[in-house]
C-alpha cells in the first residue's frame, strides 16, 4: 500500500489549482491559466517546506496547525464583518444602510444584523475611522480620541446607501 504524502495533500487543499479552461479556450486563456497555475505551484512548494520544517523542528502537526489557522482566519473575518455592519448602520449618513441590504450581503437574517455588533464594535469603528457615529437611540456615545476632538476631524466623509427598506 502506498502512503499518501500528508503535506502534499494539505497544500493541495489549502492552495487549489484554478480550473483548467479547456482545450477550446483561446491562447490568452491558456497562457493566463498557466501563469496562475505556476504561481500556485510555487506557493504550494513554499507552504510545503514551511509545514515540513515546523513539523520536524517545532513538533507542530501540519493538519492541526492549518485547522487552527483556518479557525483564526474565520474569527478575524467574523470580526471584520461585525465592524463593517456596525459602520453601515451607525456611521453612514444621512441614513444607515438597510437591515435587508446588510443581511443579504452578510448572509444573515435581519435580526442577526440588528444584534451582530454592540457598543464595543461601534467604539472600535469610531477609533479606527476617527468618525463619529450617528445618534443612537438609547445608547451611550462611544468614547472619542483626544486627537479627534482636538483637530475637529470627527466627522469624516460618509457615503449614503442607495438601497431602500427597513432602517
Amino acid at each position: 500500500m502506498v502512503m499518501r504524502d500528508l503535506v502534499s495533500d494539505l497544500t493541495a487543499l489549502v492552495l487549489p489549482l484554478p480550473p483548467y479552461p479547456g482545450a477550446v479556450s483561446g491562447e490568452d486563456d491558456l497562457d493566463g491559466w498557466s501563469m496562475v497555475a505556476d504561481q500556485v505551484q510555487r506557493e504550494r512548494e513554499e507552504l510545503g517546506e514551511q509545514l515540513r520544517l515546523a513539523w520536524q523542528e517545532g513538533d507542530v502537526d501540519p493538519l492541526l496547525g492549518l485547522v487552527a489557522q483556518a479557525r483564526r482566519e474565520m474569527l478575524d473575518a467574523e470580526r471584520r464583518m461585525r465592524l463593517l455592519v456596525a459602520y453601515g448602520r451607525e456611521f453612514v449618513g444621512p441614513r444607515p444602510y438597510t437591515l435587508e441590504g446588510l443581511a443579504q450581503a452578510a448572509g444573515m437574517s435581519i435580526s442577526g444584523v440588528r444584534t451582530a455588533y454592540d457598543d464595543d464594535e461601534v467604539a472600535e469603528v469610531a477609533a479606527l475611522t476617527e468618525a463619529r457615529p450617528r445618534r443612537r437611540t438609547g445608547a451611550k456615545p462611544p468614547p472619542t480620541s483626544d486627537t479627534t476632538a482636538a483637530n475637529g476631524s470627527g466627522s469624516a466623509g460618509t457615503t449614503t446607501p442607495d438601497a431602500g427598506g427597513t432602517t
